[in-house]
């Protein structure tokens, strides 16, 4: 997991080429004018989901993980609290698509915002679109990028 400045997001190149993809398309396109959905920017290997999301409470959420992909979110507007954790849980529910839940609670949190960003990792137990600062809804961005391989 890394939570840093968007200034700083070029320090991460050299760490995976879909990564470098990303950095890339990110130095050199305006989030905020893509529409809702999906946006590729190298098919499979890295995308982009455009969201408006009701942020919700820490209490009755799981936090997910992915085993192909890595999760680059973005708050365009708005900001919204996450959770991390690296203590495995008991798996809720079935793993479908490349996204599962356990029951770990979150020994880590943080805070989104404009210029902010997070990125979790595959394996890496984590929980977006927490209510902060009685944000309740953001505008955001969560690149999808494939590690594996």
């Amino acid at each position: 997991m890394i939570c840093d400045d968007l200034k700083h997001l070029k320090r991460y190149q050299g760490l995976n080429k879909n990564l470098d993809t990303a950095i890339d398309y990110l130095q050199t396109h305006d989030l905020a004018a893509l529409p809702d959905g999906r946006t590729e920017v190298d098919g499979d290997n890295v995308f982009i989901n455009m969201m408006d999301a009701t942020l919700h409470s820490d209490h009755g959420f799981h936090p997910e993980y992915h085993k192909t992909y890595a999760d680059l979110q973005i708050d365009i507007t708005g900001g919204e609290g996450w959770g991390y954790t690296n203590i495995p849980g008991k798996e809720i529910g079935e793993f479908t698509g490349d996204c599962g839940f356990q029951d770990s609670a979150s020994v880590v949190t943080g805070a989104l915002g404009e210029g902010r960003f997070v990125l979790f990792f595959p394996t890496e137990l984590h929980k977006p679109g927490l209510v902060q600062h009685g944000c309740v809804g953001v505008r955001k961005a969560v690149v999808k990028i494939k590690m594996e391989g």
